[in-house]
């Protein structure tokens, strides 16, 4: 029996790419018909991504739907504590750090897979810092408390590689996305933790491991969490708006097991140089819907 996934070539603007024949790309072309989504036992209750009507909007790469549906989500992540005047080499002017404790800001390095989603299934991962709002005023602790409370942070992304052609050609034409293609393995099980993310020529470059906290089940929707990413597309500043509708997560401040292991590879090499070092918070989210929309200018 042959069970080996074929593919078909499909156009993303200028763009030939490969992706699984009769998935979710190849059948809905980024616009799907929720109604058979909602057949799908992979993607749960969709009825959240009901009251977001997809737009034909035009983007650098031509006419594409936005925004993109991601039903099946999971993630970890670990938020590090980097020095101030490390993080401000990195940052393009006039993004400023948010400042956590004096002479220290955030760097969050975060593991993704995406089980069931508009551009078929992937994992990818990030490292970015958080910023401050554009134009904010006043003190960083205010801010940061207020982000914290809204569940909404600002943030720059340094690196965001990803395990599919789609998602890194989407990524690199359509937002202007630091991504390229790599090998990324992500185990979020109900006992154990396990992502790793391998450099270009297969050795590895980040890990991660861990106990997996008791998680939190909630109600769709009733804890909603949003992230603001700022970067350039074509030499202008542009801001990327991403919310998560979380129904499975836990949370632990200064967890003590937590594995992330730098072996050597250009993410391991970043976060040296960004000077990232204590873990502050461990945040699990074992099962997410997503939406992220186009770039809009600033």
């Amino acid at each position: 029996m042959n069970t080996k996934k074929q593919f078909t070539e499909v156009e993303f603007g200028q763009q030939k790419v490969k992706v699984p024949k009769g998935g979710y790309y190849d059948r809905f072309r980024m616009n799907p018909n929720l109604d058979e989504v909602a057949q799908d036992p992979a993607a749960g209750n969709i009825d959240f991504f009901r009251k977001i009507p997809k737009q034909m909007v035009v983007s650098r790469v031509g006419p594409v739907w936005a925004p993109n549906f991601y039903y099946r989500t999971s993630n970890v992540q670990v938020l590090m504590l980097a020095p101030l005047k490390q993080l401000r080499k990195k940052l393009p002017a006039p993004l400023e750090p948010l400042q956590a404790f004096p002479g220290f800001g955030l760097v969050a390095v975060t593991f993704f897979t995406y089980a069931v989603c508009d551009n078929d299934p992937y994992n990818e991962a990030s490292v970015a810092i958080v910023i401050r709002k554009p134009n904010a005023k006043g003190l960083n602790a205010l801010e940061l408390l207020n982000s914290i409370r809204q569940r909404h942070f600002y943030a720059h992304v340094l690196a965001l590689p990803v395990d599919t052609e789609i998602a890194r050609v989407r990524g690199v034409y359509g937002y202007q996305l630091p991504k390229w293609l790599t090998e990324i393995n992500v185990d979020i099980n109900p006992t154990n933790i396990y992502a790793d993310l391998k450099d270009t020529s297969g050795q590895l470059d980040l890990s991660l491991s861990t106990q997996t906290p008791e998680l939190k089940h909630v109600k769709s929707e009733s804890r909603m969490n949003e992230a603001t990413m700022l970067h350039q597309v074509d030499n202008k500043w542009h801001q990327t708006h991403v919310q998560s509708n979380t129904l499975a997560f836990a949370q632990k401040l200064l967890p003590r097991n937590v594995k992330l292991v730098r072996h050597g590879g250009p993410v391991s090499q970043l976060l040296d140089e960004l000077g990232a070092s204590k873990i502050l918070r461990l945040d699990v989210v074992q099962d997410a819907q997503v939406v992220l929309n186009l770039p809009k200018v600033l």
